[in-house]
């Protein structure tokens, strides 16, 4: 039987590296040679469900800096040049890059170890694999190449690898082949997959439809982000009563809460620390607060005020994000795959063929769970057109730092990004090559592959 090393740690001095996706084997190896050994390597939760790009946030305009958290010691340059969209703004270290690489390994160590072996389970763990790997490489497509569209589609992707020999160094490809493979990834998982799994840390069916239906609308696939937003709400469809969340804690929610249908949380990233009420770094924009109801349990749920640092009690007119999915006070916030998400990609999907009531009805579901018990009444749109505009809003204000806002801004560019810092103002117009960041300084330096342009 062949044996394959478990590489458990990544080379992060990429001075000494010649490829862009370096893996370096450690002395603290174990093997990977069974199916119980691809599970446990999968179940690895500090590899494949943490640690997601942040700076995709770190670009939207869900929240600000004000001037003294711009100058936060803990706020680095680099974080201020992407929070203002510096056309050199680019990082130097391959953290972000490399972190979701070795997942895609680690999914191909498997892959390749599954491909000698047999029995029942082989076919889901398969569907795992491919899943985690699909999920890595979407990830980086939202950061590192030109949002999908008829004129991208030759635009340079992302290296695809398939194998775990880190001699494989593929070129950039294209927009299409990219999301093709993420696409065709998903679908084969998705035939393999279990219809349930025992946690939520855990690819199922569930998981793999969710994630067509968000890779789908990326693409502004409409229908097939419907369809698959169906599919994934046929195995899933519960949403959480807001009424029994209490608006009084800083972690309102608990980590795989029944709507989560696949968990995963972003890294760190000290600008987007809401902080825990004085000396906070992210504060949503006042035009997302202002746009809640009075009785949308969201506002108190999502969002609490911000405190002087001088006393500790005077409300400051601000408000920090406090609705992370998974109970953390930090930036490393709630990214996975959620029921909300999905009633909220098939309402898109409804409203765009012109279904407004097939829009509403998904729209209702959702904010009756999420406005005070006897208080909501249904919303009713004439057309499609003014219910994509409903789902539009919802969507932003029940999304709110979970990693899809930056996403959402790539596909729809319907607006001018603003931010003003020390009384200068930045800008970020639709159709800017900005919205497409520049790959790390250090998979340049140590490989072949050609810079985003600018």
């Amino acid at each position: 039987m062949k044996t394959f090393p478990i590489i458990l740690l990544v080379c992060m001095g990429f001075a000494s590296c010649r490829k862009f996706v370096d893996i370096k084997k450690s002395s603290a190896q174990s093997f990977v040679e069974t199916a119980n050994d691809c599970q446990l390597l999968m179940d690895n939760y500090e590899l494949f469900n943490t640690n997601y790009p942040a700076d995709g946030e770190l670009s939207a305009n869900d929240y600000y800096l004000d001037d003294a958290g711009y100058h936060l010691d803990r706020v680095t340059i680099e974080a201020r040049t992407l929070y203002t969209w510096q056309p050199n703004a680019i990082r130097a270290s391959a953290d972000a890059w490399v972190k979701q690489y070795n997942k895609i390994y680690h999914a191909n160590l498997v892959l390749e170890t599954l491909a000698t072996l047999s029995g029942t389970e082989i076919g889901h763990l398969k569907g795992s694999a491919l899943f985690l790997r699909a999920y890595a490489l979407w990830a980086l497509a939202q950061l590192y190449i030109q949002p999908y569209s008829s004129a991208t589609l030759q635009a340079p992707g992302l290296p695809i690898h398939l194998k775990s020999d880190i001699n494989d160094v593929p070129g950039r490809g294209t927009v299409k082949e990219t999301y093709d493979h993420i696409v065709n990834t998903l679908q084969e998982a998705a035939d393999l997959l279990n219809t349930t799994s025992s946690i939520a840390s855990r690819p199922n069916k569930a998981a793999a439809y969710a994630m067509l239906a968000r890779v789908y609308l990326s693409m502004q696939d409409y229908p097939n982000a419907r369809i698959n937003a169906d599919k994934a709400l046929a195995l899933r469809h519960e949403l959480l009563d807001y009424n029994t969340a209490d608006p009084n804690t800083l972690t309102p929610f608990v980590r795989f809460n029944k709507e989560v249908i696949f968990q995963s949380v972003k890294t760190r990233e000290d600008a987007l620390d809401p902080g825990y009420g004085e000396g906070n770094s992210a504060i949503i924009v006042p035009e997302l607060i202002n746009s809640y109801a009075a009785n949308d349990l969201r506002k108190s749920i999502f969002f609490k005020e911000n405190l002087s640092d001088v006393d500790y009690t005077t409300p400051l007119g601000t408000f920090r994000f406090t609705g992370n999915y998974d109970p953390a006070v930090s930036s490393a916030q709630f990214n996975g795959l959620s029921v909300d998400e999905m009633y909220l990609i098939r309402a898109e999907g409804y409203a765009r063929a012109n279904n407004a009531a097939a829009a509403m009805e998904d729209i209702n579901t959702l904010l009756r769970s999420r406005w005070k018990a006897g208080t909501y009444t249904n919303q009713m749109a004439a057309n499609g057109a003014q219910a994509l505009q409903i789902v539009l809003k919802e969507r932003r204000k029940e999304l709110v730092m979970r990693g899809l806002r930056w996403t959402d801004l790539r596909r729809l560019q319907d607006e001018t990004l603003t931010r003003m810092v020390d009384g200068t103002t930045f800008t970020l117009a639709p159709g800017d090559s900005r919205f497409t960041l520049l790959i790390p300084q250090e998979v340049i330096t140590n490989s072949q592959l050609p810079q985003n342009p600018r």
